[in-house]
C-alpha cells in the first residue's frame, strides 16, 4: 500500500523522469490574477503562460499544487470526496508535446507504475475528438468498449479564450460500492464510478461569436486528486480514511472523547473538523489571515465552521493548535511553509479561537431563542439585522448562521443583512482612520526611539538586503503580518528616500522568495528612523527576516528628473 506521500513523489519523479520541471506549490493567493480569491486548480499558476501573456521559462511542469474550493462547504463530511482543501497532481505542456504524450503518460502511470486494473478503467472523451479516440486505442491498447463519449468533456478558462476537448480517466469500484440500480453505469451519481485523472487539450481559441480557431501553440493540462487517487491505492471507501486524513481524525477524536466508525452523525463532524483544520493550516500558512472580507472572510468561515463542530461532538476547550501539530507532522516535510510559519499560523489560530469559543455558546443560544420566536409567528426568515448582530457581536459568519436555520428549515433576509454590513463598514472605516492618525503619534514614535536614525543607502543602492527590526500593526507590536495586512516596519537600513527638501517618498517592495509587500509611505521619525508602511501582498513578513527593499526605478528618476525640473525652473524665474 501506497502512503499519499509516497502517491505525490511518485508521480512527480515519473514526470521527472519524462523531461518535466517539478516546481513547488504555488500559493494558495493567485499572482496577478484578481478573478480569483484562492488557488482552486493546478493550472492556476500557469494561466499567463497558457494565454502567452508571458513566455513560460519551461516547457514542460509538473506540480502538486494546494487548493481550496468552497462551493460545496456544506456537503464536506457528507459525502467521500468533497473537500475544502485538496492537493491536485498535475503534469503541464506550453506548447510542447499535445495529445498522444499526455494520453500515453497517463495510461502508462496508472497501469504499469500504479498497477491498477486494466478491466476497471473507463475513458471518457468529448464526443467530436475523435483524433483522441483513435489515441486511446492505437498508442495506449485501450478496449474501443472501454471509451464512452461525454458532452461535457470540453474546457474553457471563460467565454472567450483558449479551450480544448478533455479526457478523463475512470476507475469502477465494483458494485459493492454502486447504487444498485440496473442502470447503474459511468456517470451515475453513486460512487461507484470514480474519475482520477482529467486531461485536458488546449487546442483552440474561442471568439466572441463563439467560432473555434486553432491556437498556433497547442497546451496540456492535467489533473488528479491527491485523495482520490490515495483512497483507491489504499483500498478505502472514503477519502476521509486514507493516511492524509486518519491521523488527524484520530486526534480530533482523542480530544472529544469518542470513536470514529460506531456513530455517522459523530463521523461526519469528525470529517468536517479534519477537513477545515486541514484547509485553515494551509491557508494560514500562505499567509492569509482571519477577516470579514475576500479570502480572509473564507479562512474565517471555515475556521469557525470547525469550531462550531468540534462543539457538536464535546469540544469545548481550544483545541486547534494541538491538531495543526498532527497537519505539519504529516506535511510540513513537503510543505515547509507549515513549519516556517508555524508562529504566525499559532498566533491566528489562538486568537480566532479564543474569541469565538468566547462567544459561541451565547450567541447560538440567542440565535435558538430567535428560531423559537420566528416559529411561534409562523415566520420562516430571520431578519438582516438580526443575522448582522449575531455576525457582529458573536463572531457568526452570515453562512453558518443561514446553516443552523437550514437545519430548521428556516432563512435568512440576506439584502437587509447586506445594507447592515455596509453601514458598519463605512462607520467602521472613519473610526480606523481616527485610530491611525492617534497611533502614528503616539507608539510608532516611541518604539522608534529604541532604534536611532537608519542607515541611508539610496543614493548608492537601489536595491539592498536588510532585516526587519521591528513590525508594528494598527493593534501594536507583532511578530508577523500575512497577506492584506497593512503594517509600519523597521529596517536596520534602508534604499528607500523618505520625502525631504521637495523631493517625494521612493515607491517600491520589500520581498524575499516567500513574501511580497508593496511600500505605501514612507515617513522620517523624530529619532532619525524610517518608518515603512507596507501592505503584505502574498506570504508572511516576520520580525527578523532579511528582505531585498527595491526602490521602483523608473518611479525614483521620474522624481528626480521633476525635482531638478522645478529647481531649474525656480532658478529662472528669479533671474526674469
Amino acid at each position: 500500500m501506497y502512503t499519499g506521500n509516497q502517491l505525490r513523489e511518485m508521480f512527480l519523479k515519473f514526470f521527472e523522469q519524462r523531461g518535466h520541471k517539478i516546481l513547488p506549490s504555488a500559493s494558495l493567493i493567485p499572482q496577478e490574477d484578481p478573478t480569483l480569491l484562492l488557488t482552486v486548480a493546478g493550472m492556476v499558476p500557469f494561466k499567463p503562460y497558457f494565454m502567452r501573456q508571458v513566455e513560460p521559462p519551461f516547457a514542460r511542469v509538473t506540480t502538486s499544487q494546494k487548493c481550496v474550493r468552497t462551493p460545496d462547504l456544506e456537503s464536506v463530511g457528507k459525502t467521500a470526496r468533497h473537500h475544502t482543501f485538496f492537493e491536485m497532481l498535475g503534469n503541464f505542456s506550453f506548447g510542447d508535446y499535445f495529445k498522444k504524450e499526455a494520453i500515453t503518460w497517463a495510461w502508462e502511470f496508472v497501469t504499469d507504475v500504479l498497477k491498477l486494473p486494466i478491466e476497471k478503467l473507463w475513458i471518457t472523451i468529448y464526443p467530436d475528438d475523435q483524433e483522441a479516440r483513435e489515441l486511446w486505442i492505437k498508442e495506449a491498447g485501450v478496449n474501443p468498449d472501454r471509451i464512452v463519449t461525454d458532452e461535457s468533456n470540453f474546457w474553457a478558462a471563460g467565454p472567450v479564450g483558449p479551450c480544448g476537448p478533455c479526457s478523463e480517466i475512470y476507475i469502477d469500484l465494483g458494485e459493492t460500492r454502486g447504487c444498485g440500480k440496473e442502470n447503474c453505469s459511468l456517470g451515475c451519481d453513486c460512487d461507484r464510478f470514480l474519475e482520477i485523472w482529467n486531461l485536458v487539450f488546449m487546442q483552440f481559441n474561442r471568439d466572441e461569436q463563439g467560432n473555434l480557431t486553432p491556437l498556433p501553440k497547442q497546451n496540456i493540462d492535467t489533473g488528479m486528486g491527491l485523495e482520490r487517487i490515495a483512497s483507491v491505492l489504499q483500498e478505502v471507501e472514503s477519502n476521509f480514511d486514507t493516511d492524509l486524513f486518519l491521523p488527524i481524525i484520530g486526534k480530533i477524536a482523542t480530544i472529544a472523547g469518542v470513536e470514529y466508525k460506531k456513530d455517522p452523525k459523530v463521523d461526519v463532524a469528525l470529517k468536517v473538523v479534519a477537513d477545515h483544520c486541514r484547509a485553515v493550516a494551509f491557508m494560514l500558512s500562505d499567509g492569509i489571515r482571519p477577516s470579514s472580507d475576500g479570502r480572509g472572510y473564507v479562512l474565517r468561515r471555515i475556521l469557525r465552521r470547525a469550531i462550531r463542530y468540534a462543539r457538536l461532538i464535546g469540544i469545548e476547550k481550544p483545541f486547534l493548535e494541538e491538531i495543526y501539530y498532527v497537519i505539519k507532522e504529516n506535511y510540513a516535510e513537503y510543505y515547509t511553509e507549515l513549519r516556517d510559519n508555524e508562529n504566525y499560523i499559532l498566533n491566528h489560530l489562538r486568537l480566532e479561537e479564543k474569541n469565538f469559543q468566547a462567544t459561541l455558546e451565547q450567541g447560538t443560544i440567542i440565535l435558538q431563542d430567535k428560531i423559537k420566536v420566528l416559529r411561534e409567528a409562523g415566520k420562516e426568515e430571520l431578519s438582516g439585522e438580526d443575522a448582522f448582530h449575531l455576525y457582529e457581536t458573536y463572531g457568526f459568519p452570515v453562512e453558518l448562521t443561514e446553516e443552523i436555520l437550514s437545519e430548521e428549515g428556516l432563512s435568512v433576509d440576506k439584502c437587509s443583512f447586506q445594507k447592515a454590513a455596509d453601514e458598519h463598514r463605512r462607520l467602521a472605516k472613519e473610526q480606523s482612520q481616527q485610530r491611525i492618525k492617534a497611533f502614528e503619534n503616539n507608539l510608532l514614535i516611541e518604539k522608534a526611539k529604541l532604534f536611532g536614525s537608519t542607515k541611508f543607502l539610496g543614493y548608492s543602492q537601489l536595491a539592498a538586503d536588510c532585516k526587519v527590526l521591528e513590525i508594528i500593526t494598527d493593534n501594536g507590536e507583532a511578530d508577523s503580518v500575512g497577506e492584506g495586512d497593512e503594517a509600519y516596519i523597521f529596517l536596520d537600513q534602508t534604499p528607500f528616500y523618505t520625502e525631504s527638501g521637495g523631493q517625494v517618498s521612493d515607491d517600491g517592495i520589500i520581498r524575499t522568495d516567500k513574501v511580497l509587500a508593496e511600500i505605501i509611505e514612507l515617513k522620517k521619525l523624530p529619532s532619525g528612523t524610517v518608518s515603512h508602511r507596507v501592505l503584505v501582498k502574498h506570504g508572511v513578513l516576520s520580525k527578523g527576516d532579511t528582505v531585498s527593499a527595491m526602490v521602483d526605478v523608473d518611479s525614483r528618476k521620474a522624481i528626480a528628473i521633476h525635482h531638478s525640473s522645478t529647481h531649474l525652473l525656480h532658478s529662472a524665474l528669479r533671474r526674469v
